[in-house]
Protein backbone atom coordinates (compact mmCIF):
# COMPACT_ATOMS: atom_id res chain seq x y z
CA UNK A 1 0.00 0.00 0.00
CA UNK A 2 1.02 3.39 -0.99
CA UNK A 3 1.15 5.98 2.11
CA UNK A 4 0.77 10.02 1.81
CA UNK A 5 3.21 11.77 3.75
CA UNK A 6 1.24 14.49 5.43
CA UNK A 7 -1.39 16.80 3.90
CA UNK A 8 1.01 18.65 1.09
CA UNK A 9 1.04 15.09 -0.37
CA UNK A 10 -2.68 14.40 -0.06
CA UNK A 11 -3.37 17.50 -2.63
CA UNK A 12 -3.65 17.03 -6.19
CA UNK A 13 -3.73 13.25 -7.90
CA UNK A 14 -7.76 12.98 -7.88
CA UNK A 15 -9.77 10.55 -9.40
CA UNK A 16 -11.17 11.14 -13.07
CA UNK A 17 -14.39 10.12 -13.20
CA UNK A 18 -17.09 9.80 -15.85
CA UNK A 19 -20.46 11.14 -15.21
CA UNK A 20 -23.14 8.49 -16.25
CA UNK A 21 -25.92 10.00 -17.37
CA UNK A 22 -24.74 12.90 -19.09
CA UNK A 23 -22.33 10.44 -21.16
CA UNK A 24 -25.49 8.26 -21.91
CA UNK A 25 -27.21 11.18 -22.74
CA UNK A 26 -24.44 12.81 -25.13
CA UNK A 27 -22.53 9.63 -26.62
CA UNK A 28 -19.54 11.19 -25.04
CA UNK A 29 -17.51 10.58 -21.89
CA UNK A 30 -18.01 13.55 -19.87
CA UNK A 31 -15.11 13.10 -17.55
CA UNK A 32 -14.55 15.12 -13.64
CA UNK A 33 -11.95 15.68 -12.05
CA UNK A 34 -13.00 14.59 -8.56
CA UNK A 35 -11.62 18.10 -6.52
CA UNK A 36 -13.51 17.90 -4.18
CA UNK A 37 -11.18 15.02 -3.07
CA UNK A 38 -8.56 17.22 -2.20
CA UNK A 39 -7.91 18.50 1.95
CA UNK A 40 -9.73 21.29 1.85
CA UNK A 41 -12.64 20.01 -0.50
CA UNK A 42 -11.62 21.53 -3.57
CA UNK A 43 -9.50 22.95 -6.58
CA UNK A 44 -8.35 25.38 -4.53
CA UNK A 45 -6.03 23.59 -2.80
CA UNK A 46 -3.37 23.17 -5.33
CA UNK A 47 -3.40 27.02 -5.80
CA UNK A 48 -2.59 27.56 -2.41
CA UNK A 49 0.28 25.17 -1.73
CA UNK A 50 2.22 26.26 -5.22
CA UNK A 51 1.95 29.81 -4.18
CA UNK A 52 2.82 28.98 -0.62
CA UNK A 53 5.80 27.31 -1.77
CA UNK A 54 6.69 30.02 -4.32
CA UNK A 55 7.04 32.82 -1.82
CA UNK A 56 9.28 30.44 0.44
CA UNK A 57 11.72 29.60 -2.50
CA UNK A 58 11.62 33.72 -3.14
CA UNK A 59 12.22 34.10 0.70
CA UNK A 60 9.31 36.60 0.76
CA UNK A 61 7.88 34.01 3.03
CA UNK A 62 9.86 33.28 5.85
CA UNK A 63 9.12 30.47 9.29
CA UNK A 64 5.99 32.04 11.52
CA UNK A 65 5.20 34.36 8.65
CA UNK A 66 1.23 35.65 7.56
CA UNK A 67 -0.32 35.21 4.61
CA UNK A 68 -3.22 37.35 3.33
CA UNK A 69 -5.27 36.74 0.79
CA UNK A 70 -8.75 38.38 -0.81
CA UNK A 71 -10.44 35.22 -1.54
CA UNK A 72 -14.64 34.33 -2.41
CA UNK A 73 -13.67 31.33 -0.01
CA UNK A 74 -12.41 27.86 -1.74
CA UNK A 75 -8.68 29.64 -1.89
CA UNK A 76 -9.01 30.49 1.87
CA UNK A 77 -9.87 27.28 3.04
CA UNK A 78 -6.99 25.55 0.73
CA UNK A 79 -4.35 28.05 2.26
CA UNK A 80 -5.10 27.51 6.05
CA UNK A 81 -4.83 23.86 5.55
CA UNK A 82 -1.81 24.48 4.04
CA UNK A 83 -0.45 27.24 6.29
CA UNK A 84 -1.96 25.48 9.28
CA UNK A 85 0.32 22.52 8.33
CA UNK A 86 3.60 24.74 7.67
CA UNK A 87 3.56 26.95 10.63
CA UNK A 88 2.06 30.23 8.96
CA UNK A 89 -0.98 33.03 10.05
CA UNK A 90 -3.88 33.52 7.79
CA UNK A 91 -5.34 37.21 7.17
CA UNK A 92 -8.50 36.51 4.85
CA UNK A 93 -10.52 39.13 2.94
CA UNK A 94 -13.81 38.10 1.72
CA UNK A 95 -16.67 39.85 -0.22
CA UNK A 96 -20.17 39.82 2.06
CA UNK A 97 -21.84 38.14 -0.97
CA UNK A 98 -20.61 34.63 -0.06
CA UNK A 99 -22.27 31.86 1.64
CA UNK A 100 -21.95 32.31 5.39
CA UNK A 101 -21.29 28.60 5.25
CA UNK A 102 -17.25 29.41 3.90
CA UNK A 103 -16.90 32.54 6.58
CA UNK A 104 -17.54 29.57 9.14
CA UNK A 105 -15.00 27.08 7.86
CA UNK A 106 -12.45 29.69 7.66
CA UNK A 107 -13.03 31.00 11.36
CA UNK A 108 -13.02 27.55 12.89
CA UNK A 109 -9.53 26.49 10.60
CA UNK A 110 -8.13 29.76 12.62
CA UNK A 111 -8.34 32.69 10.33
CA UNK A 112 -8.85 36.18 10.63
CA UNK A 113 -11.54 36.88 8.55
CA UNK A 114 -12.86 40.35 7.24
CA UNK A 115 -15.86 40.29 5.24
CA UNK A 116 -16.10 43.76 3.81
CA UNK A 117 -18.86 45.18 1.37
CA UNK A 118 -18.66 43.27 -2.27
CA UNK A 119 -17.45 46.33 -4.68
CA UNK A 120 -15.99 46.38 -8.42
CA UNK A 121 -12.31 45.49 -8.99
CA UNK A 122 -11.81 49.14 -9.93
CA UNK A 123 -12.78 50.46 -6.62
CA UNK A 124 -9.77 50.55 -3.92
CA UNK A 125 -12.32 49.48 -1.76
CA UNK A 126 -11.96 45.99 -3.41
CA UNK A 127 -11.74 42.98 -0.90
CA UNK A 128 -8.15 41.97 -3.36
CA UNK A 129 -7.13 45.34 -3.26
CA UNK A 130 -7.99 45.95 0.77
CA UNK A 131 -6.06 42.68 1.44
CA UNK A 132 -2.59 43.56 -0.65
CA UNK A 133 -2.71 47.01 1.12
CA UNK A 134 -2.94 45.13 4.69
CA UNK A 135 0.15 42.38 3.76
CA UNK A 136 2.09 45.31 2.70
CA UNK A 137 1.70 46.55 6.32
CA UNK A 138 2.99 43.47 7.93
CA UNK A 139 6.56 42.13 8.80
CA UNK A 140 7.13 38.51 6.86
CA UNK A 141 3.95 38.50 5.36
CA UNK A 142 2.61 38.32 1.68
CA UNK A 143 -0.19 38.73 -0.20
CA UNK A 144 -0.98 35.52 -2.06
CA UNK A 145 -2.53 37.48 -4.72
CA UNK A 146 -4.38 34.41 -6.57
CA UNK A 147 -5.60 36.43 -9.63
CA UNK A 148 -2.40 37.49 -10.50
CA UNK A 149 0.13 35.17 -9.18
CA UNK A 150 0.99 32.77 -12.17
CA UNK A 151 2.67 30.21 -8.86
CA UNK A 152 -1.55 29.32 -9.34
CA UNK A 153 -1.26 28.47 -12.73
CA UNK A 154 2.00 26.59 -12.47
CA UNK A 155 0.06 24.44 -9.88
CA UNK A 156 -2.10 23.48 -12.97
CA UNK A 157 0.85 22.97 -15.55
CA UNK A 158 2.44 20.88 -12.82
CA UNK A 159 -0.20 18.47 -11.52
CA UNK A 160 -3.46 18.66 -12.70
CA UNK A 161 -2.66 19.14 -16.69
CA UNK A 162 -0.19 15.92 -16.63
CA UNK A 163 -2.85 14.13 -14.48
CA UNK A 164 -5.74 14.48 -16.75
CA UNK A 165 -3.69 13.55 -19.59
CA UNK A 166 -2.07 10.49 -18.03
CA UNK A 167 -5.73 9.35 -17.01
CA UNK A 168 -7.05 9.82 -20.55
CA UNK A 169 -4.26 8.04 -22.10
CA UNK A 170 -3.74 11.26 -24.14
CA UNK A 171 -7.20 10.64 -25.64
CA UNK A 172 -9.02 14.20 -24.24
CA UNK A 173 -10.61 15.94 -27.17
CA UNK A 174 -11.99 18.82 -25.24
CA UNK A 175 -11.71 20.31 -21.74
CA UNK A 176 -13.38 23.73 -20.56
CA UNK A 177 -14.26 24.71 -17.16
CA UNK A 178 -15.03 27.83 -15.16
CA UNK A 179 -13.26 30.77 -14.65
CA UNK A 180 -12.38 32.96 -11.80
CA UNK A 181 -8.73 33.96 -11.35
CA UNK A 182 -8.01 32.12 -14.41
CA UNK A 183 -5.20 29.70 -13.20
CA UNK A 184 -6.65 26.40 -13.96
CA UNK A 185 -8.10 26.35 -17.05
CA UNK A 186 -4.47 28.78 -18.25
CA UNK A 187 -2.51 26.09 -16.31
CA UNK A 188 -4.29 22.97 -18.22
CA UNK A 189 -4.73 24.51 -21.08
CA UNK A 190 -1.15 24.92 -21.41
CA UNK A 191 -0.11 21.50 -20.35
CA UNK A 192 -2.36 19.94 -22.75
CA UNK A 193 -1.82 21.70 -25.78
CA UNK A 194 1.90 20.94 -25.02
CA UNK A 195 1.16 17.71 -26.00
CA UNK A 196 -1.78 17.86 -28.75
CA UNK A 197 -2.78 21.35 -30.08
CA UNK A 198 -5.80 19.28 -31.10
CA UNK A 199 -7.19 19.45 -28.03
CA UNK A 200 -10.08 22.08 -28.07
CA UNK A 201 -10.09 24.78 -24.95
CA UNK A 202 -13.41 26.13 -24.11
CA UNK A 203 -14.19 28.60 -21.45
CA UNK A 204 -17.63 28.10 -19.34
CA UNK A 205 -18.67 31.76 -17.90
CA UNK A 206 -21.78 32.72 -16.21
CA UNK A 207 -23.68 35.47 -16.86
CA UNK A 208 -22.56 39.05 -14.93
CA UNK A 209 -18.97 38.45 -16.45
CA UNK A 210 -16.95 39.81 -19.23
CA UNK A 211 -15.00 36.53 -20.06
CA UNK A 212 -17.26 35.03 -22.61
CA UNK A 213 -17.33 37.64 -24.09
CA UNK A 214 -13.20 38.42 -24.01
CA UNK A 215 -13.25 35.24 -25.54
CA UNK A 216 -15.88 35.53 -28.09
CA UNK A 217 -15.35 38.87 -29.65
CA UNK A 218 -12.38 40.34 -28.09
CA UNK A 219 -13.64 42.52 -25.88
CA UNK A 220 -14.00 42.41 -21.84
CA UNK A 221 -17.38 43.75 -21.70
CA UNK A 222 -19.56 42.74 -18.77
CA UNK A 223 -23.00 40.49 -19.89
CA UNK A 224 -25.97 41.28 -17.62
CA UNK A 225 -26.04 39.83 -14.60
CA UNK A 226 -25.65 38.99 -10.93
CA UNK A 227 -25.00 35.41 -10.96
CA UNK A 228 -25.41 33.31 -7.65
CA UNK A 229 -22.30 31.56 -8.72
CA UNK A 230 -19.12 32.27 -6.66
CA UNK A 231 -15.93 32.44 -6.81
CA UNK A 232 -16.26 32.39 -10.99
CA UNK A 233 -16.70 35.04 -13.28
CA UNK A 234 -14.47 37.70 -13.94
CA UNK A 235 -14.48 41.84 -15.11
CA UNK A 236 -11.14 41.26 -16.40
CA UNK A 237 -8.40 39.21 -17.84
CA UNK A 238 -5.93 38.14 -14.88
CA UNK A 239 -2.20 37.52 -15.04
CA UNK A 240 -2.80 33.95 -14.63
CA UNK A 241 -5.59 34.16 -17.49
CA UNK A 242 -3.55 36.24 -19.98
CA UNK A 243 -2.13 34.51 -23.04
CA UNK A 244 -3.91 31.30 -22.76
CA UNK A 245 -5.04 29.81 -26.04
CA UNK A 246 -8.74 29.65 -25.68
CA UNK A 247 -10.76 28.06 -28.78
CA UNK A 248 -14.16 28.96 -27.53
CA UNK A 249 -16.70 30.37 -24.52
CA UNK A 250 -19.92 28.70 -23.36
CA UNK A 251 -22.12 31.44 -20.90
CA UNK A 252 -24.60 29.33 -19.05
CA UNK A 253 -27.51 30.93 -17.63
CA UNK A 254 -28.15 30.56 -12.91
CA UNK A 255 -31.20 28.87 -14.06
CA UNK A 256 -29.39 25.94 -16.41
CA UNK A 257 -26.66 25.56 -13.79
CA UNK A 258 -29.35 24.78 -10.52
CA UNK A 259 -31.20 21.96 -13.18
CA UNK A 260 -27.47 20.83 -13.35
CA UNK A 261 -26.56 20.68 -9.85
CA UNK A 262 -30.11 19.06 -8.58
CA UNK A 263 -30.27 16.59 -11.70
CA UNK A 264 -26.88 15.41 -10.74
CA UNK A 265 -28.10 15.00 -7.06
CA UNK A 266 -31.24 13.41 -8.18
CA UNK A 267 -30.02 11.17 -10.91
CA UNK A 268 -26.26 10.15 -10.04
CA UNK A 269 -26.10 11.01 -6.69
CA UNK A 270 -22.94 13.73 -6.90
CA UNK A 271 -23.62 16.54 -4.22
CA UNK A 272 -21.85 19.60 -6.42
CA UNK A 273 -21.49 23.53 -5.36
CA UNK A 274 -22.64 26.35 -8.33
CA UNK A 275 -19.11 25.67 -10.16
CA UNK A 276 -19.37 23.26 -11.03
CA UNK A 277 -22.74 23.05 -12.03
CA UNK A 278 -21.54 25.62 -14.80
CA UNK A 279 -18.92 23.37 -15.87
CA UNK A 280 -21.12 19.98 -16.61
CA UNK A 281 -23.47 22.47 -18.46
CA UNK A 282 -20.72 23.67 -20.43
CA UNK A 283 -19.35 19.79 -21.43
CA UNK A 284 -22.61 18.91 -22.34
CA UNK A 285 -22.84 21.72 -24.39
CA UNK A 286 -19.58 20.97 -25.59
CA UNK A 287 -20.02 17.38 -26.22
CA UNK A 288 -23.26 18.63 -28.48
CA UNK A 289 -20.98 20.65 -30.74
CA UNK A 290 -18.49 18.21 -31.30
CA UNK A 291 -20.65 14.99 -31.30
CA UNK A 292 -21.09 11.58 -30.45
CA UNK A 293 -17.61 9.36 -29.68
CA UNK A 294 -15.32 12.12 -27.92
CA UNK A 295 -13.82 12.77 -24.55
CA UNK A 296 -14.57 15.82 -22.73
CA UNK A 297 -12.71 16.36 -18.76
CA UNK A 298 -14.17 19.19 -16.39
CA UNK A 299 -13.61 19.94 -13.05
CA UNK A 300 -15.21 18.42 -9.93
CA UNK A 301 -14.54 21.57 -8.39
CA UNK A 302 -16.18 21.18 -4.77
CA UNK A 303 -19.08 19.49 -2.87
CA UNK A 304 -22.30 21.45 -2.28
CA UNK A 305 -21.53 21.73 1.72
CA UNK A 306 -20.46 25.32 1.43
CA UNK A 307 -24.11 26.49 -0.26
CA UNK A 308 -27.02 25.61 1.60
CA UNK A 309 -27.49 29.05 2.67
CA UNK A 310 -27.97 29.72 -1.21
CA UNK A 311 -27.98 27.08 -3.79
CA UNK A 312 -29.58 24.28 -1.33
CA UNK A 313 -32.25 27.18 -0.59
CA UNK A 314 -35.82 26.90 -1.77
CA UNK A 315 -36.73 30.68 0.04
CA UNK A 316 -33.10 32.20 -1.57
CA UNK A 317 -33.82 30.43 -5.29
CA UNK A 318 -37.52 31.84 -5.32
CA UNK A 319 -36.50 35.13 -4.19
CA UNK A 320 -34.23 35.24 -7.74
CA UNK A 321 -36.82 33.40 -9.73
CA UNK A 322 -34.92 30.00 -9.83
CA UNK A 323 -36.43 26.36 -9.13
CA UNK A 324 -34.31 23.35 -8.12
Amino acid sequence: MHTLNGLEEAIGNTPLIRIKSLSEETGCDILGKAEFMNPGGSVKDRAALWMVREAEKSGALQPGGTVVEGTAGNTGIGLLHVCNARGYKSVIYMPDNQSQEKVDILRTLGAEVRVVPTVPYRDDMNYQKQAGRFAATLDNAVWANQFDNTANRLAHIDSTGPEIWTQTDGQVDAFTCAVGTGGTLAGVTRYLKSQSSDVKIVLADPHGSALYNWVTTGTAEMTPGPSITEGIGNSRVTDNLAGTDIDDAVQVPDQDMVTMVYRMLREDGWFFGSSTGINLCAAVEVAKRLGPGHKIVTMLCDDGSKYMSRLFNPEFLKERDLHA
